[in-house]
C-alpha cells in the first residue's frame, strides 16, 4: 500500500515539474516571436523614416557642382544610396509586413 501512495506522489511529482518546465518553454517561444514581431516593425519604421528623409531632400545632390572632386564622389554615394533604397526597400517592407502578418498567425 506505501508503494502505491509513493508511486502517486512521485507522479505527481513529476507531473508538476514537467508542467513547470512546459510553461517556461511557451513563454521563451512567446518572447522569441514578440521580440521577431518588433524587429520587423522597427524594420517597417525605418524603412518610412528613409523615404520620409528622401522625400524631403529632393535629390537635393543634383544641382551640386560635380566638378569638384569631393562633392563628385558624395552625389555619387547618395545617388547610389537612393537608387538602391528606393528599389529594395518595398520589397524588405513587403516582406516585414508578412513576417508580422506570420507572428500574429495563431497556432
Amino acid at each position: 500500500m506505501q508503494e502505491k501512495e509513493l508511486n502517486e506522489g512521485d507522479i505527481k511529482n513529476i507531473s508538476e515539474k514537467l508542467e513547470i518546465i512546459n510553461l517556461q518553454l511557451a513563454k521563451r517561444s512567446e518572447m522569441r516571436i514578440r521580440t521577431i514581431r518588433y524587429l520587423l516593425i522597427s524594420v517597417c519604421m525605418i524603412i518610412v523614416a528613409g523615404f520620409i528623409v528622401l522625400a524631403t531632400m529632393n535629390s537635393e545632390y543634383l544641382t551640386w557642382d560635380f566638378t569638384n572632386p569631393e562633392l563628385a564622389i558624395a552625389g555619387t554615394l547618395i545617388h547610389g544610396f537612393e537608387f538602391l533604397f528606393v528599389r529594395l526597400a518595398p520589397l524588405v517592407f513587403i516582406g516585414a509586413v508578412i513576417g508580422i502578418a506570420f507572428t500574429y498567425k495563431k497556432r
